[in-house]
């Protein structure tokens, strides 16, 4: 048995995850805890985390004293939003290992999230000291500290992890943000252009790089950056939202309320940006067809499980639309994708084409923040912004709306989501096409 679960667990790492599932399964009729646990784990990559939960629970009923199995369950209760177990698991991690800088680090992102700033502070510095060449838990201290507008303690921290590890991609997008957020953009666009010396093809050095100079500032991120992005975000996209009160899905199912009744399963609809899924459930009572497009795999891995959607679509979603059938939707709906857009006409005149006479599009947008260090406003009306994303002017809106075919009949200013303790002030827009 031993050397099967060897195998089984060399194909989890190498990412054979049908394979050892069906040896893990195999022997989990056992109940070996370790069987339990490590197929609990490959569950929760799958998106299966309620699954996850109850094998990693049994394999520490079965033997407690294994301080990773705590931590590790820790993470899937964190990425789940189950902040006080996540704490318990923890907790329970540093006591049978107190020595272990991951812990303490771990430790530190749960105590962030609660809000208990002073206590997540304490747990990074603890880990800091016990692994001094820790880069991560250096880089979540610093943006803690730039959080709390402890600009140069932040700065110097961000640089302390560098020194010790040079070519550490998230420290390098991370220092270049915190320059870029206090206005420093020469040193931010500095450390954007080391980054692409090291990484010439990196698709998010370039596009920060970009947010940073205004120059070659591209009409929407590039494919490379989205899925770079949200294939690393996937895993704890939802519960991370729900901290930062993320009101998109709610909105926009709102607007659909509002313009089309209700709800009688009649409608062919498309969620353009799916990403997870957080709109299906609530599209899903006005759909005849419901279908998802996004270009992150691990999104749609996530969306899938939900069970809520026709068909899921790998594709980016312009290029999509002009693929598919003509006249073929009564309704596009789209939260907080075309934030990842900056020139907007092209995806307008798709989806025009893509709705039947009298269909709808609905959408969110993030508008242009005065306060943010972004670039000037472009001659197509929107901002590269440091975080990545590109906000919108709201007559530039309208207007392309308008070219494109599509009459704006609901325009609201809305309040999207919280982030770096302020709000995310956007547009929620309901388009028809005439």
């Amino acid at each position: 048995m031993a050397q099967v679960l060897q195998l089984a667990v060399a194909w989890h790492r190498e990412g054979r995850l049908d394979a050892a599932e069906r040896i893990y399964r195999a022997l989990a009729d056992g109940g070996d805890a370790n069987v339990l646990h490590f197929l609990g784990m490959l569950l929760h990559q799958r998106g299966r985390s309620d699954e996850a939960l109850a094998l990693m629970e049994r394999a520490i009923a079965a033997d407690p004293t294994v301080a990773d199995w705590h931590s590790n369950l820790g993470n899937v209760l964190l990425e789940a939003g189950r902040l006080d177990k996540a704490a318990q698991a923890y907790e329970r991690a540093l006591a049978l290992a107190p020595e272990r800088a991951a812990f303490h680090n771990n430790l530190g992102v749960l105590r962030r999230e609660q809000g208990r700033l002073d206590e997540a502070e304490q747990a990074y510095r603890q880990s800091i000291a016990l692994a001094p060449d820790s880069v991560d838990a250096r880089t979540n201290c610093a943006s803690l500290l730039l959080a709390l507008d402890r600009h140069e303690e932040s700065l110097r921290m961000f640089c302390e992890a560098l020194l010790r590890s040079p070519r550490h991609a998230k420290a390098k997008r991370l220092l270049g943000m915190a320059f870029f957020s206090v206005g420093r953009l020469a040193e931010a666009a500095e450390v954007y252009q080391g980054w692409l010396k090291d990484e010439p093809d990196n698709p998010e050095a370039a596009h920060h790089l970009a947010a940073c100079t205004g120059t070659l500032v591209p009409e929407r991120a590039a494919d490379g950056y989205v899925e770079s992005v949200f294939d690393g975000f996937a895993n704890s996209f939802d519960a991370k939202l729900a901290m930062l009160h993320y009101r998109a899905p709610e909105l926009v199912a709102g607007q659909v309320a509002s313009c089309l009744g209700e709800p009688r399963a009649s409608l062919d609809i498309l969620d353009a940006g799916c990403g997870t899924g957080l709109c299906g459930p609530l599209l899903a009572p006005f759909a005849r067809h419901l279908e998802g497009v996004d270009l992150s795999a691990g999104m749609l891995a996530k969306a899938e499980p939900r069970q809520v959607y026709h068909r899921l679509v790998k594709a980016e979603l312009t290029a999509f639309l002009q693929q598919s059938e003509a006249a073929s939707r009564d309704l596009i709906v789209s939260a907080d994708t075309l934030c990842y857009f900056g020139r907007l006409a092209p995806v307008f005149t798709a989806a025009h084409d893509v709705l039947r006479p009298g269909g709808w599009l609905i959408f969110t947008l993030e508008a242009v923040d005065p306060d943010l260090h972004g670039q000037p406003l472009s001659s197509d009306g929107f901002i590269l912004n440091p975080h990545g994303r590109y906000s919108h002017d709201g007559a530039a809106v309208r207007a392309d709306l308008e070219a494109a075919g599509l009459e704006p009949v609901a325009f609201d200013s809305v309040h999207l989501r919280n982030e770096n303790a302020r709000p995310v002030q956007g547009w929620l827009v309901a388009a028809r096409r005439r």
